[in-house]
């Protein structure tokens, strides 16, 4: 019997917990992060062989717990996708100047087009590109931009200006990310985006900009084949940025500087854009996993606790295969699912819940959140009928600490939830330590928040181990260890299970707190 196989067959059978407990196990957490994190299964990479033992170990733990298959009965959501990789060697013109794909800019699309031609596009800077109406804000105002390659800047004007009353102040806002850079051009015609490149406002150096844009990435496919999408994504290195201004007669730091006030308008360059971009498009299937504790008195109003399965897979390189195992991230956040889901279901045969619960754990979200985007479309339940999500990625496998982390402010009522829980547990709220990095519109619960559904992020990266994001965030390093005493993995699942139990008894349904698109989009769940 392979490695696997008596791993495998050990989590599946009654060892998993000889006595039935509404109590954290962490023999059991400890379990689930050495199996998910082995090497059998190949760094969990969507599309692979990784992804077909992930998510039939899944299915097999959640289907002897006695939960029900969470889409009509089946434990998967099958999340169609293409895979698109654009041709490195494209070079991009502006003006006289001519950069290299990689180390001057990158681009990719997802649009189904093999070849994507950008011929002579004039050339606009529109600031940061927001157009933000509660916060009397709009850099498109009085230009047209159709067709056009248009250069944003990277976050939003509060994080330029540290100031507390413009935006959010240092804290990022949704109009700093720069999927939304990319999104609101999009709606106004644009036919290419460059996002300037600058360290601190991004929070992440180029060599993350080139190494997220310059491989292959995922997207899912609409029925017109995302012709709504912008055609071309980019992103333009500062000192690239600033020679395109320089050749244009101006000056980029100065520029810069006006576009931190309301009265900044677009200024065309007198220049063109120019790139041929090719791009090999392969379709292929993955899969969310849904598992299910049906309500007893409201069944169709659900709370979801979720966290992602996928991590980068196997990686062929010269020195052999390369296995990125992701135990923090997100092993620890899948096998908290696991465990709770455990929990709630012991809890359940006791004294049934009213409302459901489903545990979803998504596909591809580290390229892109992709999983979570189809699922928020309504494809298994309207968004309507969620309560609230409660979302995991990465958690503290180290000892327990006097706070638990809340990401964003005065988002939700769910924040309210989250402090009672804390103080049952003697302990507080701690505000993200690094707003200005955006970390609650980059984990799978911000593609429900865009469908109106308010939710918690509970994310512990490198929070308790500051060797974690340097060294083996996102890297072949981040392995299991059995040394690791789970303690701040224990505070939090108790701490989510306390609120999932609460919502799935109460009849609240937690509401936006901020003017937002979110409210916005939830007002139009409820009318």
């Amino acid at each position: 019997m392979t490695f696997f196989s008596t791993l495998f067959l050990t989590a599946c059978g009654q060892q998993i917990s000889k006595t039935p407990t509404s109590e954290v196990n962490l023999d059991n957490a400890h379990r689930h992060i050495k199996i998910l994190a082995s090497d059998e299964f190949a760094g969990r990479g969507p599309l692979s062989e990784g992804e077909r033992v992930t998510i039939d170990y899944l299915a097999e733990q959640y289907r002897a717990m006695g939960l029900a298959g969470g889409n009509k009965g089946s434990f998967f959501q099958t999340v169609p996708m293409a895979k698109l990789t654009s041709d490195q060697s494209m070079h991009l013109t502006i003006g006289e100047l001519e950069f290299q794909a990689g180390k001057d800019f990158t681009a990719r699309t997802q649009q189904m087009n093999t070849d994507i031609k950008l011929n002579d596009s004039q050339v606009v800077f529109v600031g940061y590109g927001i157009n933000a109406p509660e916060y009397q804000w709009n850099d498109y105002r009085d230009i047209d931009v159709k067709d056009k390659t248009v250069i944003v800047l990277v976050n939003d004007p509060g994080f330029a200006t540290q100031d507390d009353n413009l935006f959010t102040g240092n804290a990022m806002t949704y109009y700093g990310r720069w999927t939304y850079k990319y999104e609101e051009a999009a709606r106004q015609g644009a036919k290419a985006v460059l996002i300037v490149h600058e360290t601190a406002p991004a929070a992440y150096p180029w060599s993350v900009v080139e190494s997220s844009n310059t491989g292959s990435k995922y997207t899912l496919v609409d029925g017109e084949n995302n012709k709504s999408k912008l055609p071309i994504m980019g992103w333009l290195q500062h000192e690239a940025t600033k020679q395109v201004f320089a050749q244009a007669g101006l000056d980029f730091d100065s520029l810069k500087l006006q576009a931190i006030t309301r009265n900044f308008k677009p200024i065309g360059l007198n220049q063109t854009a120019s790139l041929n971009m090719t791009t090999a498009i392969e379709h292929a299937e993955s899969n969310n996993v849904l598992a299910l504790i049906k309500g007893s008195k409201r069944p169709d109003e659900t709370i979801i606790v979720s966290a992602h399965w996928d991590h980068f897979g196997t990686q062929q390189t010269p020195e052999g295969p390369k296995i990125y195992n992701g135990a923090i991230d997100n092993a620890t956040g899948v096998a908290g699912t696991l465990e709770i889901a455990r929990i709630l279901m012991e809890r359940h045969k006791i004294k049934p819940f009213e409302r459901s619960i489903l545990f979803a754990n998504f596909t591809a979200e580290e390229t892109g959140m992709i999983g979570s985007e189809l699922f928020a479309r309504g494809t298994v339940l309207p968004t309507k009928s969620i309560v609230g999500l409660l979302n995991i990625d990465g958690m503290n496998a180290l000892d327990g600490v006097d706070y638990v982390l809340q990401y964003g402010k005065n988002m939700s009522e769910l924040e309210e939830y989250l402090e009672k829980a804390a103080s049952k547990q003697q302990r507080h709220v701690k505000l993200d330590p690094r707003p200005q990095n955006g970390l609650f519109f980059r984990s799978d619960h911000f593609s429900l928040a865009k469908q109106g559904v308010p939710g918690l992020l509970f994310m512990s990266l490198g929070d308790t181990d500051p060797d974690y994001i340097s060294h083996r965030y996102h890297k072949e390093a981040d392995d299991y260890s059995p040394s690791w005493s789970l303690g701040g993995m224990q505070q939090e699942i108790s701490l989510i299970v306390d609120i999932a139990s609460e919502l799935a008894t109460n009849d609240d349904w937690p509401k936006w707190k901020a003017d937002s698109d979110f409210k916005k989009r939830r007002a139009e769940d409820k009318m």
